[in-house]
């Protein structure tokens, strides 16, 4: 053991994403809950082994959830809402509450802070039956101890828990929160009595994002009644994404044993280091939420910066958050210059552990000194790297002489309507339909060479046709041709341009089973051909009614990625705007109207202390604005936006413009719309109507229901009918009814 290293947590999807097997057979029906906890367990013990034999000291139990932390938290505290309480079986309870039942909708899921993990929304009312259920957590830290471990206990804090909840009636959740501390205390004392000396990590990020004076003044309070509960825990108080200098003063006051902070996206987090006392600091100084192998030398100089405040014998060199954000690891990367530039997670704990042992000025292995010389070596190399510049990018960029499309939006939208004439309430979809195992499989086999060009062709417009003849069948307005030949929004663009790298097993969890593979864009980016022209006239050759064309925004291209950290991402979202707007002038020339740029992650990117919104906000916008500049005035740009809340982000919005903006709002009903109500705002908008990440098949009822919800604040002269977001992981036995009521509520609205 380096006795002074600490990994904030570890993913849990495992490194061949077997959680996300185990779960979908079971959620099918093809294997019993007995058959998912062994997955779990078996994937537990390799994590926790995996983090001991690099020679970690505090190593996490309860960082394994089987879909979101936070939906474990609200099982914790028995916070069910009376929707699903009838469900005896806590499995069946448990996974309902994610993904919907029949008779009862989802809660709702939103981002989780400005990454793109998505997180359970806990709900709150006056009748929540809160009670301590600590099975999960003992278990998991029974399990930790019988594997050899001392392991510390991750918990969401109560603070962050309640900040992130939602009440009834726009209720502030703090009301609840008195209630929420008292079984924390409960739990606390539980866990002191199981053990001696546990280290328990309480996790509170929302002390990073701007803490407002009535957050400010819970923390004493709350962390003294906590340690008072828990007098025999050794207490950590850990924050990550941004700096918490207002609250680490207040917990400065606390009887706590030590604080978390982020120096790698809290750099401001080294001017609150004199607040730190006698207190343990848990120094998070390897990214945790990007792929780039550690400058060994610059944390080692930013260890010793730190401790020229805190003495060294009270510093745990750790990453800066869980490692949750990024793939397992780079054991089954195919070898190439640019994987030694990169750090998974079980490499990421390698680097914990090598810095712990040089900080504290510890013997050194061979083999670690070699890596200590490769990384020195590396860093220079990759500086002088052909890979990473592109001279043509460059010259393009100088060149650019139009920023934004011509025409404010009145003008188009007279032009728009003429040419597209549609009916009230038009109807679309966001973009994919199912990727069913057949067009996976053929996307597979021509990619391994097991089937010809002409094969894949042929496969390839049998799908878009099935899908344009189902459309036209339901009688949606506008048309999509489903994207059978894509494997991802952003990866599929990513590797038609130049300076994009993908990985073999880079999987990241999304929410629940759903895993993403972010591309890494390490060069300049570059667009040297069409990119969706193609498949898109094609689509459109097999219908009369319009067909929209699917493109993915610069700014979700570079939220959706691991990006490359020697650039501002202002610079890498223009490269990426100017290849977008290429392609929308190419889409065009083939005659295709509507053309949709999904935004879908711009809210997520947003930085979570206000002082630097505005210069994300401008970049963002300037690069949609380059983006569609060369969109005519006839051609309707759409933008579709994920789970949001707009109610500081309206005026951005408008200064995107837009001419359709699609949002989901599902699970949220007309809340999230009122804003846009309440501003005036004068293009036009889709709210989501159908649930896509919930297996249930609402009926023509319910659609119309949700339709005449929105219209009490959206103009029907202004509002559009859809799903929530693109239909790729839902089957086909769900889409074509789901759809064919959406259509028919919307149809019988009209009349």
């Amino acid at each position: 053991m380096t006795n002074n290293t600490l990994i904030s947590g570890f993913p849990r999807i495992g490194e061949n994403r077997e959680l996300k097997i185990a779960l979908e057979r079971y959620w099918a029906g093809t294997s019993e809950y007995l058959e998912l906890e062994k997955t779990a367990k078996a994937l537990r013990e390799k994590h926790w082994l995996e983090q001991k034999q690099k020679g970690i000291e505090y190593i996490s139990s309860n960082d394994f959830s089987y879909y979101d932390h936070i939906l474990d938290t609200s099982v914790m505290l028995n916070a069910i809402p009376k929707r699903f309480r009838s469900i005896s079986d806590p499995a069946e309870r448990y996974f309902a509450m994610a993904r919907g039942t029949d008779d009862a909708a989802a809660m709702e899921m939103t981002k989780w802070f400005n990454t793109n993990y998505h997180f359970i929304v806990p709900e709150l009312d006056n009748d929540t039956p809160f009670q301590l259920n600590e099975k999960k957590i003992i278990q998991e830290y029974t399990e930790a101890k019988a594997s050899g471990l001392k392991p510390k206990i991750n918990l969401i804090g109560p603070i962050t828990f309640v900040g992130l909840s939602k009440a009834p009636g726009g209720k502030d959740p703090f009301e609840y929160f008195d209630r929420v501390l008292s079984v924390y205390k409960e739990l606390l004392a539980t866990l002191d009595s199981l053990d001696d000396s546990i280290t328990l990590q309480i996790d509170e990020p929302i002390f990073v994002k701007n803490p407002e004076t009535k957050l400010l003044s819970l923390i004493k309070s709350t962390y003294d009644e906590l340690s008072l509960a828990g007098k025999g825990l050794r207490i950590i108080c850990n924050t990550y994404f941004e700096h918490a200098c207002e609250a680490v003063e207040e917990l400065a006051k606390t009887p706590i044993w030590a604080i978390g902070l982020d120096f790698i996206y809290g750099k401001s987090n080294l001017q609150c280091l004199e607040h730190i006392n006698e207190k343990k600091l848990v120094a998070g100084v390897v990214d945790g939420r990007n792929i780039w192998a550690d400058d060994l030398d610059y944390s080692l100089d930013l260890l010793n910066r730190i401790s020229e405040i805190v003495p060294k014998d009270q510093i745990i060199v750790s990453t800066s958050c869980s490692l949750l954000h990024v793939p397992y690891s780079l054991r089954n990367e195919p070898e190439s210059e640019i994987k030694s530039w990169l750090a998974f997670a079980v490499e990421k704990v390698e680097e914990v552990a090598l810095l712990g042992k040089v900080f504290l000025g510890k013997p050194l292995s061979e083999v670690e000194k070699q890596t200590l010389e490769k990384r020195r070596s590396l860093f220079k190399v990759k500086k002088n790297s052909s890979l990473i510049t592109n001279p043509s990018v460059t010259d393009k960029l100088k060149r650019i002489s139009v920023t934004s499309r011509d025409g404010a939006f009145e003008e188009r939208i007279k032009l728009q309507k003429k040419a597209l004439n549609l009916p009230s309430l038009p109807t679309t979809t966001i973009g994919s339909f199912p990727q069913t195992p057949e067009i996976r499989k053929v996307r597979l086999d021509f990619k391994k060479g097991r089937i010809s060009n002409d094969t894949y062709e042929s496969e390839i417009k049998k799908y878009i046709d099935d899908c344009v003849a189902f459309q036209e069948q339901i009688g949606l307005d506008v048309l999509v041709h489903g994207e059978p030949e894509r494997n991802d929004m952003v990866e599929y663009f990513g590797e038609l341009l130049d300076g994009f790298l993908f990985t073999k097993n880079g999987w990241v969890q999304s929410y629940g089973s759903r895993c993403v593979k972010p591309p890494v864009i390490y060069g300049d980016v570059n667009r040297t051909k069409p990119m969706t022209v193609k498949w898109i006239r094609y689509a459109q050759s097999r219908t009369k009614k319009i067909m929209k064309g699917m493109l993915t925004g610069p700014v979700t291209i570079i939220n959706w990625s691991f990006v490359r950290n020697d650039l501002p991402r202002s610079v890498i979202a223009k490269q990426i705007a100017l290849a977008i707007s290429e392609e929308i002038s190419d889409l065009q020339d083939a005659s295709i109207k509507v053309i949709q740029v999904d935004e879908a992650a711009l809210k997520e990117g947003y930085p979570l202390r206000e002082k630097n919104i505005k210069e994300y906000e401008k970049w963002a916008v300037d690069s949609f604005k380059l983006a569609v500049s060369t969109a005519n005035k006839e051609t309707q740009i759409h933008t579709h936006m994920c789970y949001s809340d707009f109610n500081d982000i309206t005026k951005t919005i408008e200064e995107m413009d837009a001419d359709v903006i699609t949002i989901e709002t599902a699970r949220s009903g007309n809340r999230l719309l009122r804003v846009f109500h309440d501003v005036s705002y004068k293009n036009e908008i889709g709210p989501g109507v159908y649930d896509i990440h919930s297996p249930r098949i609402p009926t023509i009822d319910e659609f119309k229901n949700q339709i005449k919800e929105r219209l009490l604040v959206v103009d029907r002269a202004k509002m559009w009918v859809n799903p929530d977001c693109g239909l790729k992981t839902r089957r086909w036995e769900e889409v074509k009814p789901a759809l064919t009521h959406m259509v028919q509520a919307t149809m019988d609205l009209r009349n």
